[in-house]
C-alpha cells in the first residue's frame, strides 16, 4: 500500500512538472508562429510594392513612349495590362494589410492608379484623334509626374512596414522577457513541488528528496552548476536526471544569451568605427585648422563643404540603401578632403555610367576600399599616386554591376596577397586579428549579408611595386 501511495505522488509531481516545464515551449512556440507570419508579410508586402513602383516608375513610361514614338502600335501597347496587374496587387494588399497607416497609404496609392489610368485613357485618345507629338509628350511628362508621386507614395509605404517590422522586433524582446519571468515561475513552482514530495515520502526516500531540494535552492539562487546524484530509487532515477538536465540546459541558454549580446554590441560597434574612422576625423579637422591658419579661405570653404556632405551621407538618418549616385558622391567628397591633404601624392579619377545613377545599392562600401588604397598602397610608394574609381554593367545583359578601385600604390607580395585573401575568408572567427585588413574584411562581409549569392565579394589583384585592384559585382535589379 505504501509503494502504491510513493508511485501516484511521484506520477502526479512528474505530470506536473513536464506540464509546467511545456508552458514556456507552447507560448514560444505560439508567439514566434504570430511574429513569423508578420515578418512573412511584411517581406512580401515590401517584395510587392517594389515590384509595382518598378512597373509604374519604368515600365508604363517606357511602354508609352514607345506608342508616342512609332516603335509600338496604339493597339499592341501593353500599358492596361500593367495597371491591371498592378491594381489587383493593391488590392491584395489592401485585402489582407491590418496596419491602418499602411491601408492608408495604398488607399491612396489606389486613387493615384486610378488617376494615372485617366491620363493614360485622354493620351491615347488625343493620339487616336491625331495630336502632334509635341501635345503628347506634354501629357505623357503629366503621366510621368503622377507615376512619380505614385513611387514616392510606396516608398513611404515601405517605409511603414519596416516600422512594423520593427514593431514587431521589440514585441520579440518583450517575448523573451515574459519567458525570463516564465522560467523563474516555473522553478519556484518546481521548488514547491519538491517541498511537498518531499514532506510526503520523507521516511522511505528523505536523502533523495532532500538532495532535490537543496538543488532547487542552489539554482534559484543562481547556482546553475549544480547537480544532483543519482539516488539509484526507480521512482525517482528519472526526475533526479530531468533536474541536472534542466538545470545545464537553463545554463547554457543562460550563457549562450549573453555572449551573443555581447557580440551584437561589439558588431554593432565595430560596424560604426568601420564607416568613419577617428582618424580621418581628427585628420580632417586638423587640416581645417591648418588651411584656417594659412588664411586659405576657399580651401577651407572646400573641405568643410565636402566634409559636411560625407557625413550626411554617412549617417543618411538610418537608411540602409542608397543610389549608386549618392555612394559616389560619398567617396567624391572623401577624395576631396584627401585630396586637399596630399595634394602632391594624389590624383584620381572616377568613371561611371549615367544610367546607373538612380539604382540602389547598400551604402558605404567603396569608401573602406579607396582609404585602404590610399593608407596601405599610395602612401607607401614613391611618387605620385594614381587612382582610379570605375562603376559599370558587367556584361552585355545589364543584370549585373561591377565597382572597381584601382591604384598603382606599392600593392602586395604574393606571400601578402595570399594572406589578405585568406583573411576575408576566414576573418569571422577572430575579427580582433584582422588589423590593417579590416575595412576590407567588413566590405566582404556586408557585401555577403546582403546580396547573399548574388555576390562573390571582394575580388583583389595586386602585384608588389605596381599597385592593386579591388573589385565587386552586385546585382543590378533593386531600383
Amino acid at each position: 500500500m505504501k509503494n502504491t501511495s510513493l508511485r501516484r505522488t511521484l506520477l502526479k509531481t512528474y505530470i506536473s512538472l513536464l506540464f509546467i516545464a511545456f508552458i514556456p515551449t507552447i507560448y514560444s512556440s505560439v508567439v514566434t508562429q504570430i511574429h513569423i507570419r508578420q515578418y512573412s508579410q511584411i517581406i512580401s508586402n515590401v517584395g510587392t510594392a517594389n515590384n509595382i513602383n518598378s512597373t509604374v516608375k519604368n515600365d508604363i513610361p517606357a511602354e508609352l513612349w514607345n506608342i508616342i514614338s512609332g516603335k509600338q502600335a496604339i493597339q499592341d501597347g501593353n500599358q492596361y495590362h500593367m495597371l491591371d496587374e498592378v491594381y489587383a496587387k493593391l488590392s491584395l494588399m489592401l485585402m489582407i494589410n491590418k496596419n491602418a497607416e499602411s491601408r492608408g497609404k495604398l488607399e491612396v496609392a489606389n486613387r493615384t492608379t486610378a488617376t494615372l489610368r485617366r491620363n493614360i485613357d485622354m493620351l491615347i485618345s488625343q493620339m487616336k484623334k491625331g495630336s502632334t507629338v509635341t501635345q503628347n509628350e506634354a501629357t505623357l511628362d503629366e503621366i510621368r509626374t503622377i507615376t512619380s508621386l505614385f513611387s514616392d507614395i510606396m516608398q513611404d509605404f515601405i517605409v511603414t512596414e519596416i516600422e512594423s517590422a520593427n514593431k514587431t522586433n521589440q514585441s520579440l524582446r518583450n517575448t523573451s522577457i515574459i519567458l525570463a519571468a516564465l522560467q523563474i515561475i516555473i522553478t519556484i513552482i518546481a521548488i514547491i513541488i519538491s517541498i511537498n514530495g518531499f514532506i510526503k515520502v520523507s521516511d522511505a526516500i528523505e536523502k533523495p528528496i532532500s538532495d532535490m531540494e537543496n538543488l532547487s535552492t542552489k539554482v534559484a539562487h543562481g547556482d546553475l552548476t549544480a547537480r544532483i546524484d543519482i539516488p539509484h530509487v526507480d521512482e525517482l532515477d528519472t526526475l533526479a536526471a530531468n533536474l541536472n538536465t534542466m538545470t545545464s540546459q537553463i545554463d547554457v541558454l543562460i550563457k549562450k544569451n549573453m555572449e551573443e549580446q555581447k557580440n551584437f554590441q561589439k558588431a554593432e560597434m565595430k560596424a560604426l568605427q568601420a564607416q568613419i574612422t577617428p582618424h580621418f576625423l581628427y585628420n580632417t579637422f586638423d587640416t581645417i585648422v591648418w588651411l584656417a591658419e594659412e588664411e586659405k579661405t576657399d580651401e577651407v570653404v572646400r573641405i568643410t563643404k565636402a566634409f559636411s556632405q560625407f557625413l550626411r551621407i554617412s549617417l543618411s538618418r538610418g537608411h540602409e540603401w542608397i543610389t549608386i549616385s549618392q555612394e559616389l558622391d560619398h567617396i567624391q567628397n572623401y577624395l576631396t578632403i584627401q585630396k586637399i591633404r596630399y595634394a602632391d601624392i594624389l590624383n584620381y579619377t572616377i568613371d561611371a555610367d549615367e544610367d546607373l545613377m538612380d539604382i540602389k545599392m547598400i551604402k558605404l562600401v567603396l569608401q573602406p576600399l579607396i582609404e585602404n588604397a590610399i593608407y596601405h598602397g599610395i602612401k607607401n610608394k614613391r611618387g605620385r599616386g594614381e587612382l582610379k574609381v570605375s562603376v559599370h554593367y558587367s556584361d552585355e545583359t545589364k543584370n549585373f554591376i561591377r565597382f572597381v578601385v584601382e591604384d598603382n600604390g606599392a600593392g602586395f607580395t604574393e606571400e601578402r596577397l595570399g594572406q589578405v585573401r585568406n583573411e576575408l575568408r576566414t576573418g569571422a572567427v577572430d575579427s580582433e586579428k584582422l588589423s590593417s585588413v579590416y575595412g576590407l574584411y567588413n566590405v566582404n562581409k556586408k557585401l555577403k549579408l546582403y546580396y547573399g549569392d548574388q555576390t562573390d565579394g571582394l575580388i583583389i589583384e595586386s602585384e608588389a611595386g605596381k599597385g592593386s585592384k579591388i573589385s565587386f559585382t552586385i546585382p543590378s535589379n533593386r531600383s
